[in-house]
């Protein structure tokens, strides 16, 4: 032992090494009983005021009562993204307002089918990412929708970060509806809901005489800013 301190004393930059790496696995170590701690112990809820409900009750479940206000929440998967949506949609169209920023994609007969109060909804035509970028900067402002609906694109993580504080300042939930979020879009979202489908139902027999009578999707939580990830609901 008192070779090696007298080595290390000869070589400052060894020393310097050495000590940074203990200081490392100093902190690992805490890091780790932390993350071990906060895994055994529940988190507490939300109150019902921080919340908004998505009108899906095993998803509300899941959320400890709905989506947190003042976030970023993402939409992911390839189908069933505008089915969760119009549920969502319909459950806060019957108490405020809800806008859209539509590149060209959006059919509303089809969200009315849903329950979604159109009278209640404010549709933004926007074809580029600049106009949707600062349409989303007034509606977020503005403070009048409860939900906001936007698609996903590239942009800058300045951007992101700008249109979450936005967000979280007016107490809104901005959604966005994107097949697979990036690593911008991740970092800022609160909220990440991934769906996929699980089966489709037919009513009668299956092939030419049977008909389609619904489906089943499976929504996995990805991140949630408040509650442990990791679990999943059923939509019927």
């Amino acid at each position: 032992m008192a070779v090696l301190a007298s080595f290390c004393g000869a070589c400052p930059e060894r020393s310097r090494r050495a000590q940074d790496g203990t200081a490392k696995g100093d902190r690992q170590r805490v890091f780790e009983a932390l993350k071990a701690r906060l895994s055994a112990d529940p988190l507490p809820s939300l109150p019902a005021a921080g919340l908004v409900p998505s009108a899906i009750p095993e998803l509300d479940r899941l959320l400890g009562g709905g989506l947190p206000r003042g976030t970023v929440a993402t939409l992911e998967g390839a189908t069933g993204r505008w089915s969760v949506a119009a549920r969502l949609m319909a459950g806060v169209t019957r108490r405020s307002l809800v806008a859209i920023l539509d590149d060209g994609k959006l059919y509303p007969p089809a969200l009315a089918e849903a329950g979604v109060r159109l009278e209640r909804v404010l549709i933004v035509p926007a074809g580029t990412a600049l106009a949707i970028v600062r349409a989303v900067d007034i509606l977020l402002r503005s403070r009048i929708c409860r939900l906001v609906l936007m698609p996903a694109m590239a942009l800058r993580d300045s951007v992101w970060t700008r249109l979450a504080t936005l967000a979280h300042r007016g107490g809104g939930i901005l959604i966005v509806m994107a097949p697979q979020a990036g690593a911008s879009l991740s970092a800022v979202a609160g909220l990440r809901l991934h769906c996929e489908l699980e089966r489709i139902t037919m009513h009668g027999t299956h092939g030419l005489w049977g008909t389609f009578d619904g489906f089943e999707l499976r929504i996995d939580v990805r991140k949630h800013k408040h509650r442990i990830y990791g679990r999943h609901a059923a939509l019927r």
